[in-house]
């Protein structure tokens, strides 16, 4: 079972087949930072880690993959002072899902680089929990919490621009709007969303800068644009990448002087603003091809931030079915799904992603009837439809899509094999809190099979 730890604390392990007497030295001196240190027993607590080692090995790698869960949980490996450990070692740790591999250096009081960043964690997800996050973007998978830390982190203890890239209907304006929440300036003022797609190049000067009254036909009074709008806070350029060359040029002038002049006027008005972009496109592959300037590219991505599809984040289906069920009608406690409906909703694809589903699940609220549960019944006719169509193979797009990354690399049969079945095994452990009898239940072997195959990957066989 998962144990709660304080604002301070993270669990210590010491992977070492060497008793060393300088063990205590290093816990001592980690617990004169103020950490508390938690031991590790059946799974790891719910908080980050600290793993001390003096060799690497498969085993260790093995051990760092089940201790973050696959990187889901932030974990230090550090090096003894001892270890030989080189370069492409520590790499392998953090591919293993550690946050941070380095060496215990005393002359650069280690102790405090640990104790600094086990406190920013502990800030960050401890934002993570909180109602502002997970009351809007709905989730707990693996790739969608290592995303939103992400978010966080840069939203809460940075003021660098952000740019979002995603998928239609992954959340990308919520995200925004989430970036401009956590942001902490004493002086902030509001967000400005401006949508790119429909900006009328003809009127592209006004709607960004402003104008004068008289500045052209129509203009019968001053009127302030995004840029002094968003001065103070935050401005939202949605779909960014449909900005045409002109504009782009004029933002990246605006972005970099913070200075503007509105339509048919002398004077220069300063502006100070987050900004924030998003777009469906890939951004960085239109700078290569020439349709986005690099310049301003750079200018926005002081963060990227690559929402995942829905197809990447599968656990989150019924949370957040549950929750838009729960919008429909916020006066009664949402009806439960029966298993089938519940099995077809994993099942089917979602191309227009989380608000596919969210439109999905208003329909399907809108047609039940009565307080028990949501049944076939009560999903609309092209459902059906799209049940026919539904492959029951689970072994095809990604997973097709890895074994043949792995045969253009020229990996053999006997290791994908190997692979294919470590990464189950890594992910049932994962999934069941390190629980080894619920993990083979899971994987459908023994516990016994199950004990002899992590021994035979942690010696190397």
């Amino acid at each position: 079972m998962e144990k709660e730890c304080g604002g301070s604390a993270a669990w210590l392990h010491f992977f070492t087949d060497a008793v060393s007497q300088d063990t205590e030295r290093f816990t001592r001196s980690l617990a004169d930072e103020g950490i508390d240190l938690q031991p590790l027993v059946s799974g790891p607590p719910d908080c980050p880690g600290v793993v001390f080692f003096d060799t690497t090995s498969p085993g260790l790698c093995e051990f760092v993959r089940e201790a973050s869960r696959n990187g889901t949980e932030r974990l230090l490996a550090i090096a003894l002072p001892n270890c030989a450990a080189n370069t492409t070692e520590l790499w392998a740790l953090l591919d293993a899902g550690a946050a941070d591999a380095f060496r215990w250096d005393s002359r650069q009081d280690t102790a405090a680089q640990i104790a600094a960043r086990i406190a920013h964690w502990h800030a960050v997800d401890s934002l993570l929990r909180s109602p502002v996050v997970t009351k809007n973007l709905i989730g707990g998978s693996p790739v969608w919490k290592n995303i939103l830390r992400q978010i966080v982190e840069v939203a809460r203890f940075t003021d660098a621009s952000v740019l979002i890239l995603g998928d239609t209907g992954t959340g990308k304006e919520l995200v925004a709007r989430l970036i401009h929440t956590l942001d902490v300036r004493s002086t902030k003022r509001d967000l400005v969303v401006v949508d790119c797609a429909t900006i009328v190049p003809e009127l592209s000067g006004s709607e960004l800068f402003g104008h004068e009254r008289g500045a052209f036909t129509g203009a019968l009074g001053l009127r302030d644009g995004a840029f002094a709008l968003a001065n103070g806070g935050s401005l939202f350029l949605d779909e960014v990448g449909e900005l045409p060359p002109a504009l782009q040029a004029q933002l990246l002038r605006v972005s970099q002087e913070k200075t503007y002049r509105r339509v048919g006027g002398n004077q220069w008005h300063r502006t100070e603003f987050r900004l924030i972009g998003a777009t469906n496109r890939d951004l960085p592959q239109e700078v290569l091809e020439g349709r986005f300037r690099s310049d301003l590219y750079h200018r926005i991505a002081g963060c990227v931030c690559r929402l995942p599809s829905l197809a990447q984040r599968p656990d989150d289906i019924l949370p957040l079915t549950r929750h838009f069920l729960a919008e429909v009608d916020p006066n009664k406690e949402p009806p439960p799904l029966d298993e089938a409906v519940r099995e077809h909703l994993l099942r089917r694809s979602y191309p227009g992603n989380v608000r596919e589903l969210k439109q999905l699940v208003t329909r399907i609220r809108q047609r039940h009837v009565g307080d028990g549960p949501i049944t076939l019944g009560d999903l609309p006719e092209e459902e059906r439809m799209r049940h026919q169509e539904v492959s029951r193979e689970w072994h095809g797009g990604q997973f097709e899509t890895a074994i043949r990354h792995a045969l253009t690399l020229g990996v053999g049969l006997k290791e994908i094999g190997q692979v294919a079945t470590d990464t189950a095994i890594r992910m049932a452990v994962g999934d069941e809190a390190g629980n080894l009898q619920r993990a083979a239940q899971k994987l459908g072997v023994t516990d016994r099979a199950l004990q002899m195959r992590r021994a035979n990957r942690s010696n190397g066989q």
